[in-house]
């Protein structure tokens, strides 16, 4: 009887999934129903995680960063980077693809979502890369995939939510996305550089007045990288208190200095990233409350005792792993497959003998790929309505930079010193967790 419960229950959320029901109600609908007549407890056990969700360390440093995320995305911010990096790089070949890549990554880690940097940095680096005589394909495929390349940096919103959701320490989950983070630009970046080798791309003589000029533009942004970055590698901030420095930062520099963002926009801004908080915080709740009833039910140890049955190996496990997290991160956008998948995999890669903060690099990275993956990469969509191309072109111009993330993905699965070097150095490698 509880087996046709629980079968029920699937095909119920299929069906809410299909028609497109908010993701809390779906995750909190599943745990209030799986509570009540699969555990027959209490439902309390939600409200109390929704509690300790509330006084988890860190919690406020999400709304803040998503505020500061929000006030650069309607500044001019984006356009003063762009002009900086090509002053600074514009002399190599492939210089103006390796600036696309920087400031794609500068500002997705900036504002947390990959989606806002392409439609915000795309529609100026678009046009320029084809006026500078690169291909019109190459040029859509590196300022889409050049789209997520900021998730492993700080202060990415993903890497807190990460932490958060497998209770890992998020100060070294931002020490350990670092040099992987770094990877993937140079990847990205190093294969511009070539195809401006390749194919003459036209280069600009580096000129000293446009470099001042550019740097005296952007001369009260470029302090807080170094304020968040600095503070939080160096032990001197937490990353509440760097969220704290970044949002009121943002404030006095977009809004009083710059004086670009009018007190009217600013309320919107204000409601708009607030609300963009209240669904995050909602469906983390519930997620928790999910997450409550499958230890409950002692999901993750059933789930492990099946795959010990087919997989034998850690580096086996780390090939079935990331295979199912690409195809996770190309039908499912990172917030909800952090909340979903997280709690049940996190278990199982422990039992295995992999580091807890390795593993949020993993996961990170493959859902960064996932972005770009065919059928349904979120990027691939936001980029056909940005730059009114089909999506079927874009699967074909991504194909080279999907194959050079994969690469990079390896390397961060199956070398694992590449992500816990800063950590060993700066913090403290945490010990492996027991089922």
């Amino acid at each position: 009887m509880e087996t046709l419960i629980i079968v029920a229950f699937v095909l119920l959320f299929v069906v809410a999934i299909m028609v497109g029901s908010p993701l809390f109600t779906i995750i909190g609908g599943a745990a209030v129903l799986l509570f009540m007549f699969v555990a027959h407890e209490s439902i309390a056990a939600i409200i109390i995680e929704m509690g300790r969700l509330a006084n988890a360390p860190g919690i406020t440093a999400i709304p803040l960063f998503i505020f500061a995320g929000y006030i650069f995305a309607e500044s001019r911010a984006s356009t003063r980077l762009i002009r900086m990096s090509n002053a600074i790089l514009g002399w190599l070949p492939g210089g103006l693809a390796l600036v696309t890549v920087i400031v794609s990554s500068v500002f997705t880690a900036m504002t947390g979502a990959s989606g806002i940097t392409i439609i915000a940095c795309g529609g100026i680096l678009l046009p320029a890369l084809i006026k500078d005589g690169y291909n019109k394909d190459f040029a859509l495929g590196i300022v889409t995939a050049s789209g997520s390349s900021g998730v492993l940096f700080v202060p990415s919103l993903p890497i807190i939510i990460y932490g958060m959701v497998s209770r890992t320490d998020i100060t070294q989950l931002f020490m350990a996305t670092a040099i992987p983070g770094l990877l993937i630009v140079a990847c990205l970046g190093g294969y511009g550089v070539i195809y401006g080798i390749r194919h003459n791309i036209p280069t600009q003589k580096f000129n000293w007045k446009e470099f001042a000029a550019s740097l005296w533009e952007a001369k009260w942004e470029l302090p807080l990288p170094f304020i968040v970055v600095g503070g939080i590698y160096g032990g001197i901030i937490t990353v509440g208190e760097a969220a704290s420095a970044a949002a009121a930062y943002a404030l006095v520099s977009e809004c009083l200095i710059y004086r670009e963002i009018s007190f009217r926009q600013l309320l919107k801004i204000g409601v708009d990233s607030m609300i963009t908080v209240g669904a995050i915080l909602v469906v983390l709740g519930t997620a928790l409350g999910f997450t409550n009833f499958l230890v409950d039910q002692s999901v993750p140890q059933q789930i492990l005792e099946w795959v010990q049955q087919i997989i034998h190996s850690k580096y086996a496990f780390l090939i079935a792993l990331n295979c199912f997290l690409l195809v996770v991160g190309c039908v499912m956008d990172i917030f909800s497959a952090i909340v979903v998948v997280v709690p049940l995999i996190a278990p199982v890669a422990v039992a295995f003998g992999i580091d807890p903060v390795h593993l949020g690099v993993i996961f990170l990275a493959n859902l960064e790929l996932g972005y770009l993956t065919p059928p349904v990469g979120i990027n691939l969509f936001i980029a056909s309505l940005r730059f009114d191309v089909s999506v079927m072109r874009l699967y074909r111009v991504v194909l080279p930079f999907l194959l050079l993330l994969l690469f990079a993905l390896l390397l961060i699965s199956y070398w694992p010193a590449m992500s816990l070097f800063l950590v060993d150095i700066l913090g403290q490698r945490p010990e492996l967790l027991q089922i």
